[in-house]
């Protein structure tokens, strides 16, 4: 899949509004956001492998780079053995200095990189997922700071990429089975308010607030929406059922990132308070 003349945004939003399933709509934001994140990025499916044992931050990370070759394992490959690129994070400081990460480029076919495919997972279990070994791959490597430059934004992208492919897989479902007009002019207003966001740096504390925003417009439709879904035919309520949950998976992350943004803007709430003991 290639951006062309379309911008990651609008292929999140045809994607989603193309995918038979929920999961199929989280795919193709997925694969919007890291075009987004690197707009080089080669066609076929993608996959941003960061997390170890659980955890994110450069210095929980244990795989490292000597020359241009990768050593070590990350948890998560979206779309397991049907991605055709990776981009992994990896450690490349010297003894004694402090963390640095660069981002390398990973051919899932070449010598040193095996795929170990997982079962199914509970939400949008049609797509797959494998976890990433890695012993003396070789990567290339991507200009710039592998944390700040790229995994770091692509949390913000990945939010906003996957909750408009959703957001068009819903309109899609309305809009063919004749859902209220009123229901279908909030989900395309959660649309305009992305196509809005997506014009604004991912590094910027604004772009975060707006995206709180547009997730509490989004949450405010939830229970109108559960109520559309079971009234219409089809298998439509049960796959959202499976698969809503997906946008609550960063959660917590999300809302981190919220506070710290509101309060660049001398703003707080009483959410912060709690948020901070979670």
């Amino acid at each position: 899949m290639q951006t062309g003349e379309q911008g990651p945004f609008a292929l999140a939003v045809y994607g989603g509004r193309m995918a038979a399933t929920p999961g199929l709509a989280f795919l193709a934001g997925y694969q919007a956001a890291l075009r987004a994140l690197w707009a080089a990025a080669p066609e076929g499916i993608g996959a941003l492998c960061a997390t170890e044992n659980r955890k994110l931050y450069p210095a929980d990370m244990t795989t490292r780079v000597k020359g241009v070759l990768l050593t070590g394992c990350k948890d998560f490959v979206t779309a397991g053995d049907s991605a055709s690129w990776l981009l992994v994070p990896a450690r490349e400081e010297q003894q004694g200095e402090p963390v640095r990460l660069g981002l390398f480029v990973v051919r899932p076919d070449s010598a040193g990189v095996q795929l170990e495919t997982g079962r199914p997972l509970p939400l949008v279990p049609d797509i797959p997922h494998a976890r990433l070994r890695l012993e003396q791959a070789r990567g290339e490597r991507l200009d710039g700071d592998g944390w700040n430059d790229y995994v770091k934004p692509f949390r913000s992208l990945e939010d906003l990429y996957v909750l408009a492919a959703l957001a068009a897989w819903l309109l899609g479902v309305g809009v063919q089975h004749h859902w209220p007009q009123s229901l279908v002019l909030r989900l395309l207003a959660v649309l305009t308010g992305g196509a809005e966001l997506d014009r604004q740096s991912p590094h910027d504390p604004a772009a975060h607030v707006l995206l709180g925003a547009l997730i509490e417009q989004f949450h405010a439709l939830r229970p109108e929406l559960d109520s559309a879904l079971e009234a219409t035919a089809g298998p439509w309520a049960d796959l959202w059922r499976r698969d809503k949950g997906v946008l609550g998976l960063a959660r917590n992350a999300q809302a981190l990132r919220l506070q710290k943004a509101m309060r660049a803007f001398g703003i707080s709430s009483e959410d912060e308070a709690g948020v901070q003991r979670r």
